[in-house]
């Protein structure tokens, strides 16, 4: 499993938040999971190799982490972005953007580009169109605020 593919279950999980108590995201996380690993080409068509335990359990630790920090993250975006309190951010878009602030903030194994770049992916794929600038600057902001030599994605409105 590539990092992209995990990350897009890694976004598919955060974004069940939006819907579930905190209570029951053990229950989705492993129900997620649970298919994902029945059925990959289900949830990730196209994926090349079969699915294994060190792939869904990196994707089960990273999800973990991130909902851990959930309200930390959102703090962290609201300051990245102009005047916008995250609960008037769509839900995949938030998700998104979570997923992308815990890979800058806290994941040293990815570089800030990438986390953007690979968050814009999934912007595109998931969101209106309309929303890829505003999630390249908010997380283009943050990175700027962890790093400031950073000089942001790469090709993030096209």
């Amino acid at each position: 499993m590539t990092r992209s593919e995990a990350r897009d279950s890694i976004f598919r999980i955060v974004f069940r938040e939006a819907f579930f108590p905190a209570e029951g995201m053990e229950e989705q996380t492993e129900g997620y999971l649970a298919a994902l690993g029945e059925e990959p080409e289900v949830f990730l068509p196209g994926m090349k190799k079969e699915i294994e335990e060190q792939d869904l359990e990196y994707i089960r630790t990273k999800v973990d982490a991130i909902l851990e920090r959930t309200e930390e993250l959102d703090v962290m975006l609201e300051g990245a972005s102009k005047d916008w309190k995250m609960n008037r951010v769509g839900k995949a878009e938030l998700a998104i953007l979570r997923v992308a602030a815990y890979e800058i903030r806290f994941d040293e194994d990815i570089p800030g580009k990438v986390a953007i770049n690979e968050a814009l992916e999934l912007t595109k794929k998931y969101c209106d169109v309309k929303a890829v600038p505003f999630v390249n600057g908010v997380l283009n902001q943050l990175l700027l605020q962890t790093d400031p030599a950073a000089d942001g994605a790469d090709g993030a409105a096209e």
